[in-house]
């Protein structure tokens, strides 16, 4: 499982419509970005209350990606 389809396996486990969610990954020299597009709909439970479940979001995707020895990494979520 590489780092996308993780990410996508977290966004998709918090979310209703898992079907929508959409994440890319771009690579910036040694750095990777990582978009997570979320339904508007859909982006209060991503956040959740206070940022609480955007920032373990990030966590652990930052710490695959340590546990990975990647470079790194900057997780960007979106909604359209």
């Amino acid at each position: 499982m590489n780092i996308v389809e993780y990410t996508e396996f977290l966004v998709k486990s918090l979310v209703e419509d898992p079907e929508m969610i959409k994440v890319e990954e771009f690579k910036e020299d040694e750095n990777t970005i990582i978009e997570v597009m979320v339904p508007e709909a859909d982006m209060k439970y991503v956040i959740g209350k206070a940022g609480k479940n955007a920032h373990a979001l990030r966590t652990l995707v930052y710490a695959y990606a340590y546990i990975h020895k990647m470079h790194k990494i900057k997780l960007n979520i979106e909604a359209f």
